[in-house]
C-alpha cells in the first residue's frame, strides 16, 4: 500500500509541475487518472491481511 501512496503523491507533484510550466500535456493527466484509479481501488479494497 505504500507503494502505492508513494506513485500517488509523486503523480500529484508532477501534475503541479505540468500545470505551472505547461509541460507533458494530455500524458499527465492520463497518470493522474490512473493514481485516482489505483487510489479509489485501494480505497474501496479495504486493508489487507498481514501475510506471514
Amino acid at each position: 500500500m505504500r507503494i502505492i501512496w508513494t506513485l500517488v503523491v509523486l503523480l500529484l507533484l508532477f501534475w503541479i509541475l505540468g500545470l505551472l510550466f505547461r509541460v507533458g500535456g494530455s500524458l499527465i493527466y492520463l497518470l493522474l487518472l490512473a493514481a485516482a484509479v489505483l487510489f479509489l481501488i485501494g480505497l474501496f479494497s479495504g486493508p489487507r491481511p498481514a501475510s506471514e
